[in-house]
């Protein structure tokens, strides 16, 4: 297995997409039902065969990802050879919560309220696994895929 065997509930959401694998593999629903009573390990193996299956899919398309900390914002661009990360840290005390879906204007209002700072920084790292696991491992850690990049862009027009 490449990836990791998908959670039952990542399962029940695929279901429609499991039964046509199982149907593609030849497997009708009632030897599905015979396999899970009587040969369990090859029921897994065939849901890890599946499981790798929708994480190159997802993982192949993935160009942006974010993860949103308190105080850190990391954002991720994968590139062919390799990630470039833009990130924005929040550095003082203050109340201002990155993971809370606040409006730019009330970020600042609470930044200039708390006297903290804003720092960016970006670093750039070329892989040394595959582009699919390097995204898969930060999306275990809790980065999300951005369809847009938008964060990403946005942090990265302000490094001009």
């Amino acid at each position: 297995m490449k990836y990791r065997r998908l959670r039952t509930d990542e399962l029940e959401e695929l279901q429609p997409e499991f039964v046509r694998f199982l149907a593609a593999n030849q497997v009708t629903a009632e030897d599905w039902e015979k396999l899970k009573a009587n040969d369990a390990g090859k029921a897994e193996q065939l849901i890890a065969l599946f499981s790798d299956i929708v994480f190159d899919k997802v993982l192949s398309g993935v160009e942006y990802l974010e993860y949103k900390a308190p105080q850190d914002l990391k954002t991720f661009r994968f590139l062919e050879d390799k990630a470039v990360m833009n990130g924005l840290r929040v550095e003082g005390e203050t109340s201002m919560d990155l993971t809370q879906n606040q409006s730019v204007e009330q970020l600042m209002q609470q930044l200039q309220l708390s006297g903290a700072s804003l720092k960016l920084y970006s670093a750039e790292k070329k892989y040394t696994k595959t582009k699919e696991m390097e995204a898969f491992l930060l999306m275990e850690a809790g980065a999300l895929i951005s369809k847009d990049g938008a964060l990403y862009k946005a942090l990265e027009s302000l490094k001009k």
